[in-house]
C-alpha cells in the first residue's frame, strides 16, 4: 500500500480569524469550519476534553490544504519562541508559489507577515522569500521567472 496523496497541513494557532485571514489574503479559499469535540477526537488527537474549532483552507487548484486549528480545550500549549530561525528541527515551513512575489508580501504584511531577509533571485528561474506568519510560522513565497 502506497499513499494515495497528502491530505493537509495542519497548524494550531491562537486566533483563528486573523490566520483564515492570512491565508485568504495570500489566495487560499476558506472550504469549511467546524467545531471538534467528542470522544472520537479525543481519541484521534490523543488528549482527553477536546475542544477545538478549525478552518480549512485550500488552495485555488483545489490540490493542497492547511487545517487551522485553535484549541478551546485544553489550551494550546506554548513550546517557547514562535519566532524560531528556519534552521530548526521540526516542521516550520509552507511554501506557496505565487504570480507576484513583491505584490502578495505588500497584501500580507497588514496580517503581520514580516520578511526574514529579502526577496532574493536564484539564477533566472524563481525570485523566493521567507516571512513570519500565523503562530509564528515560516511561510515560503516563489515567484518562478519567465
Amino acid at each position: 500500500m502506497t499513499v494515495q496523496r497528502m491530505d493537509n497541513v495542519g497548524i494550531v494557532v491562537d486566533d483563528l480569524d486573523a490566520a483564515v485571514a492570512f491565508f485568504t489574503e495570500l489566495g487560499m479559499e476558506l472550504e469549511g469550519t467546524a467545531e471538534i469535540e467528542g470522544l472520537w477526537a479525543d481519541r484521534t488527537v490523543g488528549i482527553d476534553g477536546v475542544r477545538s474549532a478549525i478552518a480549512m483552507m485550500r488552495t485555488p487548484d483545489g490540490h493542497s490544504k492547511l487545517e487551522l486549528t485553535r484549541f478551546h480545550a485544553p489550551a494550546a500549549i506554548d513550546s517557547g519562541p514562535l519566532a524560531l530561525p528556519p534552521n530548526t528541527l521540526g516542521l516550520h515551513r509552507v511554501m506557496f508559489a505565487v504570480d507576484d512575489i513583491d505584490a502578495t508580501v505588500a497584501r500580507l504584511r497588514p496580517h503581520g507577515a514580516e520578511l526574514l531577509g529579502d526577496i532574493a533571485q536564484y539564477e533566472d528561474s524563481y525570485r523566493l522569500c521567507n516571512l513570519r506568519g500565523p503562530a509564528g510560522i515560516i511561510v515560503a513565497l516563489a515567484e518562478q521567472l519567465g
